[in-house]
Parts: structure tokens; sequence; C-alpha cells
């Protein structure tokens, strides 16, 4: 078998379509979900109930995915969720999760495998954060929150770990046709009584368009898996249509009140 990758949130998105081709390119894949062991599994995987929220559960699938295959090679932190609402109306409960999925659980992985890491003298780290990690935009306060964190804590990590062989890498994607409702809910707070209602219908519906139109998943595990078989990781793979990258470049060129105005208008436009 191929090198061991231990890949949560691989029910579905990003997750599921990277951990199916990096079974299909000859990884050794022990896939995590919560969804797994109720009869879902994923295609050229091996795959296993797994919840980063929950410390037992990832006791659980560490122990079985050391059982299976033995420690990992590569740790892919997939797993996340998006709660779309107005930052003055969010629940805290509503950011608590968002946080918790997102963040809280790369860093109880990673806090995980690095011991494993250690012994055989190296790893791979691959940490997804989104375009949202570098920039901001309406209605996604508490995701964008949760992927500047896993930005910030990677870099600090991947200093951190150089001297023991570990390699950490970025993972920056665009919008792709992929994910699931379940995982993109709308926030309480937004009721018919909000006064951000209006805006929140017609950015949110620029969000969905986006993302119905977005890039092919398949080409991003694609990418994923031949970044993988590289010695060395980059320490950023940013995977976005040209529009979406440019964005990024304006944010660190222009003057904070043209970049604001760009993306403002952007999300005031409905789409057709």
């Amino acid at each position: 078998m191929g090198k061991v990758v231990w890949i949560t949130g691989a029910s579905s998105g990003l997750g599921l379509h990277t951990a199916r081709q990096l079974g299909m390119h000859g990884f050794d894949v022990i896939a995590g979900a919560r969804s797994f062991g109720q009869g879902k599994a994923v295609e050229h995987c091996r795959s296993l109930p797994l919840d980063v929220t929950d410390e037992k559960s990832i006791d659980a699938f560490t122990q079985r995915a050391l059982e299976m295959a033995g420690p990992p090679d590569i740790l892919v932190n997939c797993a996340g969720m998006l709660i779309l609402g107005a930052c003055e109306q969010y629940g805290i409960g509503e950011i608590e999760q968002v946080m918790n999925t997102n963040f809280l659980g790369q860093v109880r992985m990673i806090q995980k495998v690095l011991p494993l890491m250690r012994e055989k003298d190296g790893g791979k780290i691959v940490n997804f954060s989104s375009i949202n990690g570098l920039l901001g935009i309406p209605f996604e306060g508490a995701y964008t929150a949760s992927k500047h964190a896993i930005e910030g804590f990677s870099e600090c990590l991947a200093l951190e770990v150089k001297p023991y062989g570990i390699e950490v890498m970025l993972v920056e994607p665009g919008d792709h046709q992929s994910g699931s409702a379940a995982y993109r809910r709308h926030s309480g707070g937004i009721t018919e009584a909000s006064p951000y209602k209006a805006a929140f219908d017609i950015g949110t519906g620029v969000i969905a368009h986006d993302e119905a139109n977005g890039s092919d998943p398949d080409r991003l595990g694609e990418k994923m898996a031949k970044v993988l078989k590289r010695r060395h990781l980059p320490k950023r793979l940013r995977v976005a249509k040209g529009d979406q990258r440019l964005a990024v470049v304006l944010h660190d060129v222009l003057p904070a009140w043209a970049f604001d105005r760009i993306i403002g208008s952007y999300y005031k436009k409905p789409k057709k």
C-alpha cells in the first residue's frame, strides 16, 4: 500500500472528493466522518466514524486507524461547516459550533497525530483553510473567523514542527461544486424582522450562485494527490478561479476603502 493518510470530514464536500482521489491515486486512506459506521463509506478508502468535536470519538478513531494501517504519514484536516448570518445577530452558540468544528477540530487532530509523527521522524499535515482565510465577505463572519484562525495557527505550527521533519501545508480553495446544505445553515438570527434580511437574501444568493458555478472538486482532489506525492510540500496550495485569486491580490494591494467598495458592491447585485 501507499502512504497512510488520515482524512477528516470525508463524507461530503471537498473532504469526500479529496479522500476518493487520494485512494484512487494509491494512498492508503483512512477516511473519517460522523456519518461513517451507519452504512456510509467512501470508495477506494477505509472508512471510520469520527466526530472532530468529540475527544472520545477522536480517541476511538485513532485506535482503530492504528490497528488498520499504523501511524499516519499524512493528516488531512477537511472537516468543516458554515453558518450564514449577520455578525451582529449570530448566536454565540452558533459561532462556537463553527469554531469548534472548523478550527478546534483541526487542533484536536493535530495534537493527536504529532506524537505519532515525531516517533517515526516525519510526516505531513494538511489543513484546509479557504480563500476566506485571507479576506472576508458579507454574512460569512463565523466561517471566515475560523479560517483566519486556521491560517495563523498553521503558520505557527509549521515553525514549531520543522525540526522534527514534519511539514505543514495550508489548502486555500475558492468556490467548488460540492458540499451539503446540512453544513451550510442559516443563522437563527436572520428573521423577517432582521434589519439585514434584504441584504442577506441577496448576498447569500450570490454565494450560492458562485458555489454552484464553482470549480470541479475532483480536480482539487487530483491536485492534492500530486502535491502529496512530492518529497516536500509547498506552504500553501491555492485552488481557485482567476477572479477569486485576483480578489486576494487586490485585498493586499488596494487601500482598504477601495477593496471594501469592490467586494461590497459584488454581494449587493443579485445573480440571475
